[in-house]
């Protein structure tokens, strides 16, 4: 069976490197925090451009299978094992959330897309961007408001944890 898409890394990875990244993620948060809504916004477009582990898995394996692909041109043909190989680690993290280099990548501090949203959706709380939930919840009436209000609580639960 396979994991979904938003925890299958993390699922994957060792309890105490989750752990070092999720503290790491809370004490950023704490520092930009303290330093103000300047710092906060900074922040936040630093945030839009960090490369998650997706990325970062991508971009590595596009580049060693170009350089097998190169080697196996021009200097010997048993090159082309190596992007075969990379290909068989993609097709692996794609199924199971995990290949060899992830767990280089986590010890790295590699977070993925998830772990970047909490730290994301913490900031702009602390900085106020949701304080216009209570107003949009009374726009919307009987069962659907509460709906509404249950799914944005377990989002912002879950997000802080």
């Amino acid at each position: 069976m396979t994991s979904p898409t938003t925890t299958r890394v993390e699922e994957n990875t060792d309890a105490d490197i989750n752990e070092e990244i999720y503290n790491r993620t809370k004490n950023n948060v704490l520092l930009y925090a303290s330093a103000g809504p300047s710092a906060i916004d900074r922040r936040l477009r630093e945030l839009e451009v960090e490369w998650d582990i997706e990325r970062i898995l991508e971009a590595n394996a596009a580049s060693f299978s170009l350089m097998g692909l190169a080697l196996g041109a021009f200097i010997d043909r048993r090159w082309f094992i190596f992007p075969a190989a990379v290909a068989g680690f993609l097709l692996q993290h794609a199924i199971q959330g995990w290949c060899p280099p992830v767990p280089l990548f986590r010890r790295m501090g590699i977070r993925t897309a998830h772990e970047i949203q909490q730290e994301r959706h913490a900031l702009k709380a602390l900085r106020g961007d949701y304080r216009d939930v209570a107003e949009l919840k009374a726009e919307v009436n009987g069962a659907d408001a509460l709906q509404v209000t249950r799914a944005f609580e377990a989002a912002g639960n879950h997000s802080s944890s």
